[in-house]
């Protein structure tokens, strides 16, 4: 059974800090002391301000696709994630599975965009189905 949220133990974005990937620009490691519980799964983040912000806008900081590799997404399957592998376009968070698909993701954006955009609700309805 696979979670709509990608997490690890239960743990988001195997516990980066989503608000620091627009606000510092950067992979940055949360902590657990900052934690908040969103969407079946608990995310951390590197200060209780980063943490607030989340909290009044999960939707806005959350990666795109539930955190899954937004490259895999764009071809209709389901990976896990290097929080170190992202990108942000258009004020949205995509995170990849590792260096070289974030470079493949990044190659063709508006098409891989579009193809995770429209694959995104067929894999959600699965995963939903299964849990």
């Amino acid at each position: 059974m696979r979670d709509l949220v990608n997490s690890k133990k239960g743990v988001a974005i195997r516990g980066y800090d989503p608000v620091a990937y627009f606000t510092m620009h950067q992979a940055v490691e949360g902590d657990p002391r900052y934690s908040h519980h969103w969407n079946g799964a608990v995310w951390h983040f590197a200060s209780s301000e980063h943490r607030d912000l989340f909290v009044a806008e999960p939707e806005h900081y959350a990666p795109q696709y539930g955190g899954y590799c937004a490259w895999a997404m764009s071809k209709g399957s389901l990976a896990g994630i290097n929080p170190k592998a992202w990108h942000i376009e258009d004020n949205r968070l995509f995170l990849n599975y590792n260096a070289r698909l974030n470079r493949r993701f990044l190659k063709d954006l508006p098409t891989r965009i579009r193809e995770a955009d429209q694959n995104w609700p067929l894999v959600r309805e699965r995963l939903s189905a299964a849990s």
